[in-house]
């Protein structure tokens, strides 16, 4: 049977396939990067020229882009034959626009840690929580790796690893509450307090880490966490807590009345 091939663009960027692992240093430099990961994100539809060069070259545009633009993308074509599929079907091209179009079961790493966080949360929602723990796990282990670890200046690929980061951290806090649950709330707290250093300004997270604590028996140390997030809310943002958030505080000073 062949080995389903595997597609990563958190991280590093590689493709696995049959015979092997085409790592990014084969990639046709940052511009293959980014447009093979621009056509990855929204592989069910095609991408236009135009909007696909935009994401390459987004101040100005070479005057020769069009042809810049076909050596790009013939060179991907090439890396697709060398993971074993047909070049032209792998990225086709009509009408002024390109699709990647991959074999129905390619397993891509930011589709299933995607996936597996709705999973997560639906299963949570219903109480299945021990199903949910692995799918949450998934979620998050996948997700905290950064998009394109390596591009630093692309807004389009900035603005994806910020989405992400987003996600990433609802994934966090959903595995948070599973160890809740599941009476590890130390555990919850190192993974509450991990999304707090990725994401400062995350109150959902504080909130996450207040109730661990409390869980612990660490009163004390949940309204600290209530503390820091005002603190750093104020400092940051000039702004008080949320209801949410001061409604959990209050729900710990009654706890020890």
């Amino acid at each position: 049977m062949t080995k389903p091939l595997r597609i990563y663009v958190m991280g590093s960027v590689a493709i696995e396939h049959s015979h092997g692992l085409i790592g990014q240093e084969a990639f046709p430099g940052r511009q293959g990067l980014l447009a093979f990961a621009r056509l990855l994100l929204t592989r069910e539809a095609a991408v236009s020229r135009s909007e696909l060069a935009e994401v390459l070259w987004p101040e100005e545009m070479p005057r020769a882009w069009d042809s810049a633009l076909n050596a790009i993308v013939s060179k991907l074509r090439l890396l697709l034959r060398h993971a074993g599929l047909d070049k032209t079907e792998a990225l086709g091209t009509a009408l002024g626009c390109h699709q990647l179009n991959l074999p129905a079961n390619t397993w891509v790493d930011i589709e299933v840690g995607t996936d597996s966080l709705h999973e997560a949360e639906g299963l949570f929602a219903r109480g299945r929580y021990r199903e949910a723990w692995s799918a949450a796990q998934v979620a998050y282990h996948i997700l905290k790796r950064p998009f394109l670890a390596g591009e630093t200046s692309s807004e389009w690929a900035l603005r994806q690893r910020e989405r992400l980061a987003g996600v990433c951290a609802r994934a966090g806090e959903c595995l948070a509450k599973i160890y809740i649950w599941n009476g590890e709330p130390a555990v919850a707290a190192d993974v509450a307090e991990q999304v707090i250093a990725a994401a400062p300004l995350r109150e959902t997270a504080y909130q996450e880490l207040m109730r661990a604590h409390v869980a612990a028996g660490n009163r004390a140390e949940a309204l600290n966490v209530y503390e820091r997030c005002r603190k750093t809310l104020s400092q940051h943002l000039g702004v008080s807590p949320s209801a949410e958030t001061i409604a959990t505080h209050a729900e710990i000073l009654k706890r020890g009345k």
